[in-house]
């Protein structure tokens, strides 16, 4: 059985259920998980493992099912059983894997050993609640909404410029109701802003009906203020790197390989990691008049992304245009 490649998070929970199940959460471009796929290959020709179920997330496409399973780098491995996750590996930690499925296959289930310890709900709850500043609990996601209240918060959302992250808990029961509790607040949607509840649908058509959403929820900006922002962002530094994830945890492999060429120089420079904000993502790539990402800005002027710099490596003049 060749190993099963999940396209939704609706899906995953379904590809867990029955027979034992290792799902991988990896990244197409980290090295890490290739290698580590050469280990699932191997697993898979071992005949012992022919009931065994191999099942691939790309982690970065399916953000609510990495936090929920509290993905923090790739590759990660988490092994279950009748649809519960009864171990993981994290890491490329090839033996540590095979001995952990052999085992289970053989044996059946046993005492896991000690791994991370469950976090505690309210923690957890705390944690989705500030994970950007305005976060939206909703039935659905904001392109497919699961009922009338929350359609109508994202229609309010887009048509005032919102700016926002979701979390979907139709795909969590603990979430969902442990977050009435911890709300105190009975129904969904729930709308928090920098970690306080706001309130759900009828709050949110009261404050547009007095004028205060703009005021009371981030919304864009103008061009001009965002305009503002980006300049503030690329002068922030005399080197600057906006790229997907930080110097230390790039989150595609043409961040990681122009972080690399950076260390390799020993430039000083900063980061923005642009997954963090979706408006800088977006307005970055108007203002610079460049669609794609890492771009490296020196003393406010675009130098390029990872080609131009690879460019600039060859022909020597890498160091001179850092010095600019």
């Amino acid at each position: 059985m060749p190993v099963t490649k999940i396209s939704s998070a609706d899906a995953f929970p379904e590809a867990c259920q029955g027979q034992l199940t290792v799902a991988h959460f990896s990244a197409h471009w980290a090295p890490q998980c290739q290698q580590m796929n050469e280990v699932l290959d191997e697993l898979l020709s071992d005949p012992q493992l022919a009931h065994v179920k191999f099942i691939s997330v790309e982690a970065e496409d399916m953000p609510e099912l990495a936090l929920k399973h509290a993905i923090s780098a790739v590759p990660t491995f988490i092994i279950f059983s009748g649809g519960k996750a009864v171990d993981r590996v994290d890491g490329a930690k090839a033996a540590e894997l095979t001995k952990k499925v052999q085992t289970r296959a053989q044996h059946g289930e046993v005492p896991p050993p000690p791994a991370r310890p469950e976090e505690d709900l309210n923690a957890r709850l705390k944690r989705l609640v500030n994970q950007a500043p305005c976060m939206l609990f909703m039935k659905g996601t904001p392109n497919e909404p699961k009922c009338g209240f929350s359609k109508q918060m994202i229609e309010i959302f887009n048509s005032h410029g919102v700016r926002f992250s979701s979390f979907n808990i139709l795909s969590d029961e603990e979430v969902r109701q442990g977050l009435k509790t911890f709300s105190d607040w009975p129904t969904y949607p729930q709308v928090y802003v920098g970690g306080e509840l706001v309130g759900g649908l009828d709050i949110i058509k009261e404050l547009v009906a007095s004028g205060e959403l703009a005021s009371t929820l981030p919304c864009k900006k103008s061009q001009q203020e965002m305009d503002e922002r980006l300049r503030a962002l690329t002068t922030g530094a005399p080197v600057q790197l906006f790229m997907k994830g930080s110097r230390e945890q790039p989150r595609c492999g043409f961040s990681r390989q122009l972080v690399d060429i950076l260390n390799s120089v020993g430039v000083e420079y900063s980061t923005f990691d642009i997954l963090s904000d979706e408006e800088v993502r977006q307005e970055l790539k108007r203002f610079a008049d460049f669609p794609t990402y890492p771009q490296l800005w020196v003393k406010g002027e675009l130098v390029g992304g990872l080609d131009i710099v690879k460019e600039l490596v060859e022909s020597g003049e890498l160091d001179a245009a850092l010095k600019a």
